[in-house]
């Protein structure tokens, strides 16, 4: 990754921006959450996702589950 600097005035500038949209979502009644999710890009997290796939399969409330999006998904598409 390059790192770009950022002139002073413009760092200012981004802050002030933001400062003033949280100020705006405060008003509007909105709270800042932040919130932490798996790392998808990682070697881990796929294997995991493997794994978890795996016992899955053939698994009587899986095809239940994959039907039923199936179904879903075709009436979604048929209506328009």
């Amino acid at each position: 990754m390059i790192r770009k600097e950022i002139p002073v005035a413009t760092a200012r500038q981004v802050t002030d921006k933001v400062d003033r949209h949280r100020q705006r979502m405060r008003a509007a009644g909105f709270r800042p959450v932040q919130f932490w999710v798996p790392d998808t890009r990682t070697d881990d997290f796929v294997e995991r996702i493997r794994q978890q796939c795996l016992k899955l399969k053939g698994d009587e409330a899986e095809l239940n589950a994959l039907r039923f999006a199936e179904e879903a998904a075709g009436q979604i598409e048929g209506w328009q």
